[in-house]
């Protein structure tokens, strides 16, 4: 390994450790497309679950088999029916998918076995279980057509599936539901993942296609999505079936609790930890809420926010704080976080009528965002809830940014006398008030 390229792997180490402690003993659900099994990717993606097992994270791992049964039903004369993107499973094609679903299990637990080659991990063992973990029901006839034995779920085994979990076995579950009279239902991969994530309580959901990424109206990727713009998009947009269908599927499960869904393109080498570990990942998150916020900073945001303003004292734009001095003005403060990551930060000190922005400061690789606006939006609002009349600024770097957003040039007289006394000449920064 050479110079660079293990200065790049200390850096992305370093980046990827709070991950790895976040994601340590959390459950997270896989479905993965049928069209994507027996793919060099596939194998990758496999050897990627081996090593999430080996930090301590929990996988149930939901497969699907829809193109497999379709090519197996073709290469014998059969055809495939399907209404409303779900198939017609009579006893003909139920044969196939029984007989698909097998072939697929053991092909899956065999990669599963072979741990990761050519690493340290080479010959670990990952125990693979599975079961009659998904108890299913017809899901009847639609429109005039009865769709025979395909199912939907009824409900999970939630007590059997975490018994396995905590002993960090992968959990393997095929498209396939059991009835308590004995019968077997073929289900949609999509459907059983969402119903196992929720039911599990899981704190991710994750859908991984051949072909899932999400694009705006241009050629711009999406890259997160909160459960309303989910849905809007879902009404209007023309993507592949696939991807409407994984991300309804994401919407339900967010909006039942699961914490974060996340939609990722198999292609992409690495893409499963890629999402997990870095703080943008290489898919689209779905959330409830808000993938990044902006908030009040509590104590234990003193760490980031000193890592954020360090290089920016360095350069002289930012008066020197000591942690000390920032543990006692804690509550000045306020936080952008991305994905729990502190990418910003600024302060608030109130003057009576006046009130001082201080310290406002954004991550480098989020500088050209307009995330600094956003914060001292934010800012602003929360000086006029608490009755100020007037922001102002002192700065010796950024005096057109603040005049383009409202803030005029004024005398330090002009200034409350408080901070007159504290003003520090050999800095020599120019003052800006905004009437606000």
């Amino acid at each position: 390994m050479n110079t660079n390229n293990t200065h790049q792997f200390v850096k992305w180490f370093r980046d990827s450790s709070p991950y790895i402690n976040a994601h340590r003993g959390k459950t997270f659900v896989m479905g993965v497309a049928g069209s994507a099994i027996g793919s060099d990717e596939f194998i990758s993606f496999i050897h990627d679950i081996a090593l999430l097992t080996s930090i301590g994270i929990r996988v149930v791992l939901v497969y699907g088999i829809r193109q497999q049964i379709d090519e197996r039903m073709a290469k014998h004369g059969v055809q495939s029916q399907y209404k409303n993107g779900l198939r017609i499973t009579d006893e003909t094609a139920m044969q196939y998918v029984k007989d698909v679903a097998s072939h697929a299990r053991v092909d899956i637990e065999a990669l599963l076995s072979m741990g990761v080659a050519n690493s340290p991990m080479e010959g670990q063992r990952i125990r693979v279980v599975g079961g009659n973990f998904v108890i299913a029901r017809p899901y009847g006839i639609h429109d005039g057509i009865d769709f025979c034995n395909t199912g939907v779920v009824r409900r999970v085994d939630v007590e059997a599936l975490q018994a396995h979990l905590q002993y960090n076995d992968v959990v393997l579950l095929s498209p396939l539901g059991y009835s308590p009279t004995g019968e077997i239902f073929n289900m949609s991969y999509s459907e059983i993942a969402k119903q196992v994530a929720i039911e599990l309580k899981a704190d991710k959901l994750i859908f991984l296609h051949d072909d899932l990424q999400l694009y705006g109206d241009g050629t711009e990727k999406i890259k997160e999505l909160t459960t309303r713009d989910a849905e809007e998009f879902c009404a209007k947009a023309t993507a592949p079936e696939q991807i409407i269908d994984c991300l309804r599927k994401a919407i339900a499960a967010c909006k039942a609790g699961v914490s974060r869904a996340h939609l990722l393109d198999l292609r992409i080498d690495g893409a499963l930890l890629q999402e997990l570990f870095t703080i943008d990942g290489v898919g689209t998150l779905i959330t409830e809420g808000g993938y990044e916020v902006i908030r009040q900073a509590h104590i234990d945001d003193v760490p980031g926010i000193l890592e954020l303003i360090q290089p920016l004292e360095e350069q002289g734009v930012l008066v020197k704080r000591s942690r000390e001095h920032l543990e006692l003005e804690i509550e000045s403060f306020f936080l952008v976080e991305r994905d729990g990551v502190a990418i910003g930060c600024g302060g608030l000190y109130p003057y009576g009528d006046y009130a001082e922005v201080v310290c406002l400061a954004i991550a480098r690789d989020y500088s050209d965002q307009g995330k600094a606006s956003k914060l001292l939006a934010w800012i602003e609002k929360v000086a006029q809830q608490q009755g100020v009349k007037k922001l102002f600024v002192l700065t010796t770097h950024t005096a057109h940014w603040f005049q383009e957003r409202g803030f005029a040039t004024v005398d330090i007289e002009q200034l409350p006398m408080e901070k007159q006394k504290l003003y520090n000449f050999k800095r020599n920064s120019k003052a800006f008030i905004k009437d606000i």
